[in-house]
């Protein structure tokens, strides 16, 4: 191809960094690198800097490389001093010892309706705000050295840069979306709310909004660095999901997230308000507990991930009985950042490999059955249900997932989609205009609806709320 321009596309989440190196017109991958990120809820920032570097060089590096752009894992705080340095770990999207820090936030703005009209959601130990709050309550010798925030995202773009100059940090409106100090319906920082998170008025920089479609800056060696999204947004882009779809993305967390052309304020504080990386919005709810809950399943059972899933076809829907509340980290939605799972029901019939895999199954999907339920109850549209991330591999889920929400599931090939949306925006701004990708063949299930399941299971859930 005459014209062949390379983009790259990296996906720095929680447990790993992804790299993909894409042909910009035809999305063809041409090559691409990864590397594993330590397991924790906070980590020093420079950790993940060095894994980009590995991944990087694994995918054969920058070399050939029109444009860069970077996705990452949402709300995590990376609190910079003046000179630049990074001033404790970074505290990330699911350590939850800022939830009275958000109550808090939330109680001195006004309340949740008050709180989710200004920055689209209420305010829960996921958000940076919160934790901005957190430390300021924890560690105020901390805070008060604070002169810039960046998320996971903005601080590896900046990195490129040679991470000297605060003023050139840069974000876009997706990923600021999930601070709680930025209005997605505005597109400004509300810094109102994060003087009152931090408890002082010192002037703080904050990374410059960049149009999804543009660059915010270049790597030291001359590469256009595109304005980046937080995970969620970066993975709608690379499924190119459009007004109607509502994406289920089985990570580490489990995410059930919809394009939509109008921003929405949930009170409850179920949905969150963000924006998408396109302009439009993405109202979300995420749970704590996605694909760890199968990893525990493997720990519990003794099997690989490819015989859990057999184990549970293998039993019936509900499991004979057995029901899981699958809170084994706390949980976000809803807020229960101190509660711990519960099997319920378990008998002698019950206790056996089949039931428990398909409990274990069931209850995670049950969790974000409520979630797609959450998003319906604020009037987003359904066309369709898709499931990516590495647990839609595993062959139950499609299967439990129809069953529990009465509707067709879609399951788009295997794929880095947060990586893949992030070479895609790089791609966007390289070439003025959003290129449209062959996502490959897509599985349809339809399975005969278990209402009686999601039954048993609320119940559960709404009679352990005080516990």
């Amino acid at each position: 191809m005459a014209n062949r321009q390379l983009i790259a596309g990296v996906d720095s989440s929680t447990q790993s960094v992804k790299v993909v190196i894409r042909e910009a017109n035809t999305g063809e991958l041409v090559r691409e690198g990864r590397a594993a990120h330590p397991d924790g809820t906070e980590i020093d920032p420079a950790l993940w800097n060095s894994a980009l570097d590995t991944a990087l060089s694994n995918a054969g590096g920058l070399d050939g490389v029109a444009a860069i752009s970077i996705a990452g894992q949402q709300h995590g705080m990376v609190a910079l001093d003046s000179n630049g340095t990074v001033i404790r770990p970074a505290l990330l999207w699911n350590d939850t010892r800022s939830a009275q820090a958000a109550l808090d936030l939330n109680r001195e703005q006004g309340g949740n309706a008050q709180i989710s009209r200004k920055v689209g959601s209420v305010l829960v130990a996921s958000f940076t705000a919160s934790k901005l709050r957190w430390m300021a309550d924890h560690e105020p010798q901390n805070a008060a050295k604070v002169a810039a925030v960046a998320l996971p995202h903005d601080w590896l773009s900046w990195q490129l840069q040679g991470g000297k100059d605060l003023n050139k940090l840069f974000t876009d409106r997706s990923d600021a979306s999930g601070t709680g100090y930025f209005d997605p319906t505005t597109s400004h920082y509300r810094e109102d709310i994060l003087r009152l998170a931090l408890r002082h008025d010192s002037e703080i920089v904050l990374p410059t909004i960049i149009a999804p479609n543009k660059f915010g800056g270049t790597t030291s060696t001359g590469i256009p660095i595109a304005a980046g999204a937080g995970d969620n947004a970066g993975a709608a882009l690379g499924l190119q999901a459009q007004p109607g779809d509502v994406v289920i993305s089985l990570g580490t967390s489990g995410t059930a997230f919809a394009v939509s052309d109008t921003p929405t304020h949930d009170s409850s504080g179920a949905v969150a308000g963000f924006a998408d990386a396109t302009g439009r919005f993405l109202p979300l709810v995420c749970t704590l507990n996605a694909a760890r809950i199968l990893d525990a399943a493997t720990r519990i059972l003794g099997k690989t991930h490819d015989e859990v899933g057999a184990l549970a076809l293998s039993s019936v829907a509900g499991a004979h009985g057995l029901t899981l509340l699958p809170y084994f980290e706390g949980e976000r939605t809803p807020n229960r950042p101190d509660a711990t799972g519960v099997f319920s029901g378990m008998n002698l019939n019950n206790s056996n490999p089949a039931d428990i895999a398909r409990a274990m199954i069931e209850g995670m999907m049950c969790g974000l059955t409520d979630a797609v339920d959450a998003l319906i109850a604020l009037g987003v549209s359904v066309n369709r249900i898709v499931i990516i991330g590495g647990a839609a591999k595993n062959s139950a889920i499609p299967v439990i997932a129809s069953a529990l929400m009465g509707r067709e599931v879609v399951v788009p090939p295997a794929g880095e989609y947060v990586a893949d949306g992030a070479a895609k925006q790089a791609a966007w701004a390289l070439l003025g205009q959003m290129p449209q990708w062959n996502l490959g063949e897509v599985t349809h299930h339809t399975t005969k609806p278990t209402p009686d399941v999601m039954n048993r299971y609320r119940t559960l859930r709404d009679n352990t709320a005080d516990w």
